[in-house]
């Protein structure tokens, strides 16, 4: 199986591609809200995708995939802040018009 780049022609992120394959995912956010028992399951489903992989990697491989964790989990907060922010600045700019 081709694997499917985790970066866009430009190099930016672009997990969309693997996100939009996550069917509890697209079912969770099909009405616009997250309810706690979606919470819940995704967080199950991260915590069995962990345990999947972490004990398959050595020291050196796990140190990267840590690291690569924690910038997307980083990434993803500043990137939603900051679309919440651009959000709230068009709405105030444009009301004023």
């Amino acid at each position: 199986m081709a694997r499917t780049s985790w970066l866009n022609d430009d190099s930016t992120p672009d997990l969309d591609a693997h996100v939009s394959k996550l069917e509890h995912f697209t079912s969770s956010i099909a009405d616009g809200v997250i309810d706690a028992k979606e919470m819940a399951t995704q967080e199950a489903n991260v915590v069995t995708a962990m345990k999947a992989v972490e004990g398959t990697l050595d020291d050196a491989t796990h140190a990267k995939v840590t690291r690569l964790l924690a910038e997307i989990a980083a990434y993803s907060v500043m990137r939603t802040l900051h679309e919440l922010t651009q959000a709230k600045l068009q709405k105030a700019v444009g009301g004023k018009s």
